[in-house]
């Protein structure tokens, strides 16, 4: 059994184009993960890069706690059922199982006829990888048969049997070898709907039976909420979204993975937000429609969304909305909707309609709007009627980059401020900025992303909630009645003690703006091969303005694995580290001292290397040429010419 990582994969083909792109995730042993998307979205090649069968362009994989990057297939210990079964069809079923297990050798001892172990001459016993015997072979094949049920059909062959029983002749050669990891690449996409909805229980239960680790590809969605334990939804080679079925379909991140996820899918209307006191009047686009929600439901929502100009995109569920009299006249929200025609299902009715009383209610222009109703409801075409919107269940999305601005985890907080004589007033509390935070005095906004809020300083704040987000506490503050959302490795109760990290802070004061000091510093550069000291040694360097660093073998390796070997040295690199990676030296880098930014408790010097300005960590002030080293093993490398995180 294992766990994979998967960090910064890449596939760009020769042709420049990019099947994958910045992969990252973490998976743990056990677990059922599912690729879901769109064909053409990745998830394939994901999977095949997995498997060995395609080979990563930049990234590192691991298994355990081996990178396989450039192991054989074979050497990975993982499993792979395809979408066409691959079964041999002059082999019967039993041999078809067996065929894997036939040409996979085992560790064993050397032993003589009689089966006791031969000793070496220090008395130790002799490894030998050998065959499986017959014994062992019918074994493994009729416990695999036995799990899946095919036990009376391993004489038959496979043209004998029907596409669910073939499909579980592939699982059972899969099984058989009790791999770290099974890869299942749309498995039943040949099935039919019945029989697919009975492999999709029998593959379940599988999992829990072998307790091992499963990554299914899918282009269903009702496949992957049914059956993964965590669902990494994909679009053109990007990951959209990773997360459990419950929260994808209830916190979605985006509008693609909200469109994607859920049968009927979501109800999308172009909207203004204007706030107004503790109310928000959501105004709908090319129609009349028009509601107003409690500003406590947006309070994760960023100002600049709340001045009834910035478009957004609303969007409510199928099962959100109601026709029912009593429920309608119960919700706080309500819009008239002009019916069109209806789906019956059985146990439940599709309602088509349209916000727009010119509307047909057939197109998605904008404005149609789909409701499910239980059991059959029969509306006449053309009827105006009144539906209520559970205004607990809305959805909000940038209307440019389509991202959710009703995010679980707010990036930021958002406050009116006072800056009079270098102190800071926000919330009834005033603190003193430091030497770093120079602005103007005046009346303007805050900026605080939640990860600069620190649990040690002298601001005193009331925790009100906490909500355990996929591992991650989200504390919610009072400071003198006002809001400030913070992240925290525990539960916190009661009076705290708060603090504010201000490099991390933006200040927007009288028409000037103070910016958050860059977390990340970007040096261009090439990569370089020299003549050690030694007899055939070879030295890597980073090579930057002129200056080579050398560089660790797990660096230069990577960057070897991604460039094609020579090409490495032909191309452009754009090199990165965090401020604290760079140590003052007698030689280095070039650097113009610019200034040093005093925050306090740290001090950094703002520095300029050829056009570039980076940020150094350091523990005096500097004027005028200074030289800098970076950390060679904390490098990040990004290759410029196709845009690929290398390391």
């Amino acid at each position: 059994m294992a766990n994979l990582s998967l960090k910064h994969i890449y596939k760009v083909y020769p042709n420049g184009a990019k099947a994958v792109n910045d992969f990252n995730m973490q998976i743990e042993d056990k677990e059922f993960i599912v690729f879901v998307g769109p064909s053409g979205c990745g998830k394939s090649t994901t999977l095949r890069m997995i498997a060995g069968l395609e080979p990563i362009t930049a990234g590192e994989l691991k298994i355990g706690d081996v990178v396989v990057n450039g192991m054989e297939p074979k050497d990975r210990d993982i499993a792979m059922v395809f979408q066409n079964y691959a079964l041999y069809p002059h082999m019967s079923i039993f041999e078809n199982i067996a065929f894997g297990l036939r040409m996979r050798k085992i560790p064993d001892i050397k032993r003589d006829k009689e089966g006791n172990p031969v000793l070496d001459k220090e008395g130790k016993e002799i490894p030998v990888m050998r065959k499986y015997n017959k014994q062992e072979l019918t074994e493994k094949v009729n416990e695999a048969a036995e799990i899946l049920g095919i036990t009376e059909y391993l004489k038959r062959k496979p043209k004998e049997m029907s596409g669910g029983q073939r499909q579980r002749v592939a699982l059972g050669r899969a099984i058989v070898r009790q791999p770290k990891v099974m890869l299942l690449d749309e498995p039943l996409s040949n099935l039919d709907a019945k029989l697919r909805t009975q492999m999709r229980s029998e593959i379940v239960k599988l999992h829990k039976k072998l307790q091992t680790t499963f990554i299914y590809v899918t282009h269903d969605q009702v496949e992957a909420m049914t059956m993964g334990t965590r669902i990494v939804v994909m679009k053109d080679g990007f990951v959209k979204q990773i997360d459990t079925p419950k929260n994808l379909y209830k916190y979605p991140a985006n509008k693609f993975v909200a469109g994607f996820i859920g049968t009927p899918q979501m109800n999308f209307f172009e909207a203004t937000l204007k706030k107004t006191g503790d109310k928000v009047h959501i105004e709908f686009k090319n129609c009349d429609a028009k509601i107003t929600v409690p500003y406590s439901l947006l309070m994760k929502t960023t100002p600049q969304y709340l001045d009834g100009k910035k478009p957004v995109y609303l969007g409510f569920r199928a099962e959100d909305i109601t026709l029912d009299r009593d429920k309608t006249a119960s919700c706080q929200a309500k819009i008239k909707v002009r019916i069109s025609h209806s789906e019956e299902l059985g146990t439940e009715t599709l309602v088509y309609g349209d916000v727009n009383m010119n509307g047909d209610g057939y197109t998605d222009t904008g404005t149609q709007v789909i409701i499910k109703a239980g059991g059959f409801k029969e509306i006449e075409p053309d009827t105006v009627v009144e539906a209520g919107l559970d205004i607990g269940a809305i959805h909000l999305f940038d209307a440019e980059t389509e991202e959710s601005i009703l995010p679980r985890i707010p990036e930021y907080n958002y406050l009116d401020c006072k800056v009079k004589s270098g102190k800071l007033t926000f919330s009834g509390t005033e603190v003193q900025l430091p030497p770093a935070i120079r602005c103007p005095d005046g009346k303007g906004e805050l900026l605080i992303p939640v990860s600069a809020i620190r649990w040690n300083g002298g601001i005193k704040a009331k925790v009100t909630d906490c909500e355990d987000i996929n591992g991650r506490i989200l504390v919610t503050l009072d400071i003198n009645g006002g809001r400030l959302y913070a992240l925290s490795d525990e539960v916190k109760k009661g009076e705290v003690l708060i603090g504010i990290d201000y490099k991390k802070a933006t200040l927007d004061i009288s028409d000037e703006r103070v910016s958050p000091m860059p977390e990340v510093n970007g040096l261009d550069g090439i990569f370089t091969k020299d003549k050690g000291e030694g007899k055939g040694e070879l030295v890597y360097s980073l090579e930057i303005n002129g200056v080579k660093i050398p560089t660790p073998e797990d660096v230069y390796l990577k960057m070897f694995s991604a460039t094609s070997g020579r090409k490495v040295y032909n191309c452009r690199f754009r090199y990165e580290w965090t401020p604290y990676d760079f140590t003052v030296s007698e030689s280095g880098i070039e650097a113009e001292a610019l200034e040093t930014l005093d925050y306090g408790e740290e001090k950094f010097i703002k520095c300029a290397v050829g056009e570039e300005v980076i940020y150094v960590r350091a523990d005096g002030e500097y004027s005028g040429k200074i030289h800098i080293i970076p950390d060679a093993g904390k490098v990040s490398v990004i290759e410029l010419e196709r845009n690929i995180r290398i390391v």
